[in-house]
């Protein structure tokens, strides 16, 4: 008896994914537990696994279609990969003498199909088995035949892409006839030169579409928010980071050998920043309406660039870690975020955001808030330059350090100091232990 693969439960706040990839193809035989396809969301992927032993009967929506929470993508039929020649030959004889039967009743199936087709949708849509929902709205929005539609999906399925790129060649049609209808006029009434118009797209292996992953897509949507619902401004300073190096190579083997984990820079910059957000409590905040949350607990999130974009694990309760616990933690998660295991807990909540652009090179940079958080600090490359101490040109090793900020909820005059206490503490790391 065949078993629908249904959308599972994605997750708090997450109703919609993507159909990434498909682990198996149809006809393969599974293993109960054994990953069947993968799901793309917001914010991480999700293998969908098999119920029960048997074959991966049908694929209902294929790579690259979005999919809702309960959706039916597909079917597993009954079967163990253990059937013996006999078997086989017993089933091939009885498929044989059921196969007039069968193909009577799908011709009378096909013909209601058919029947119910036209007078739903006034025209034909024989291809239309072999899409989605989706991909069927979309293609009775433009008046686009699936017949005539080759489908570049598993087992010939037409895909969003193949009705998208059949849209694009008839607008491109369009297009070529145009100069057979009357000359378009600008605002003056005068007639537009027919260089003016818009070219095609290049077709000639210059140009690749490439489908943007749904986490790329809410990436991009959510910046452009924060910008847009955020009155964001970012200040600057720079660190002197010979003493947290100083520290770093005197204590790095030792605390090595007792951890098992390398004393790296975001250890200390976790800590100072706790220790600036309790002098300045409203950069630990979140604005609600006509109300400002104000945090007394510091979940501080580590941005992790990984393949599929950037995400940011939250490290719970920084304040009551030690360097080591901090340390392994963001270690931990960032292998997990790169291998796309990160639970949504994980990723979710966060009272303040830690980014680090000098892992790339990045001498300084404005860091966009990960909203509705209202501070995020940018580390960057330290670099040797000549500074002026006491009266003296000394080479030191210099961090320049960004805070973008919500200028709605912070005060230009607390962002500044907040940003200079975290110089300090970086600058007197002992004083970690007081503050952070």
């Amino acid at each position: 008896m065949a078993v629908e693969i249904h959308v599972p439960e994605l997750g708090e706040s997450i109703s919609e994914a993507t159909v990434g990839k498909w682990l198996k193809s149809e006809g393969e035989e599974v293993t109960a537990g054994e990953p069947l396809v993968e799901l793309e969301t917001d914010k991480v992927n999700f293998e969908v696994e098999a119920e029960q032993d048997g074959v991966l009967e049908s694929i209902a929506v294929g790579e690259g279609e979005d999919v809702g929470v309960g959706d039916v993508i597909g079917t597993l039929g009954e079967g163990d990969g253990a059937s013996s020649e006999p078997q086989a030959e017993e089933d091939e004889q009885q498929a044989e003498a059921e196969q007039p039967q069968a193909e009577e009743e799908e011709a009378e199936e096909a013909e209601a199909e058919q029947a119910v087709s036209e007078e739903t949708n006034g025209h034909r849509e024989d291809g239309g088995g072999r899409a989605s929902p989706s991909v069927r709205r979309l293609a009775q929005e433009y008046d686009i035949n699936l017949a005539e539609v080759s489908g570049s999906g598993s087992s010939g399925r037409i895909t969003k892409d193949d009705v998208e790129r059949l849209i694009r060649e008839q607008s491109q049609g369009q297009a070529q006839e145009a100069p057979t209808q009357a000359p378009e006029r600008d605002g003056q009434g005068e007639e537009k030169p027919a260089g003016q118009e818009e070219a095609p797209a290049a077709e000639d292996g210059r140009e690749e579409r490439v489908r943007l992953s749904r986490r790329r897509q809410t990436i991009a949507q959510r910046l452009v928010e924060a910008q847009q619902t955020a009155a964001m401004l970012t200040t600057f300073n720079e660190a002197d980071m010979s003493a947290v190096i100083e520290l770093r190579n005197r204590r790095k083997e030792a605390f090595q050998e007792r951890h098992d984990i390398k004393l790296g820079f975001m250890s200390f910059f976790a800590k100072a920043s706790i220790g600036a957000l309790k002098a300045f409590p409203k950069i630990n905040a979140e604005l609600q309406d006509k109300e400002l949350i104000l945090k007394h607990y510091y979940d501080i999130g580590i941005a992790v660039n990984t393949e599929q974009g950037l995400v940011v694990p939250v490290v719970r309760d920084a304040d009551r870690k030690s360097f080591a616990d901090i340390e392994s933690e963001i270690a931990d998660l960032g292998k997990r975020a790169n291998e796309g295991t990160l639970s949504i807990e994980e990723i979710q909540g966060g009272t303040f955001t830690i980014t680090n652009g000098g892992v790339f090179g990045s001498l300084n940079s404005t860091p966009i808030l990960n909203t509705p958080q209202v501070g995020i600090l940018g580390m960057h490359k330290t670099q040797e330059r000549p500074i002026a101490v006491n009266g003296q040109v000394e080479i030191r090793p210099m961090m320049y350090l960004a805070l973008s900020y919500d200028h709605r909820i912070v005060d230009g005059a607390d962002a500044v100091q907040f940003l200079v206490r975290i110089k300090e503490l970086i600058e007197d790391p002992e004083s970690l232990l007081l503050e952070g």
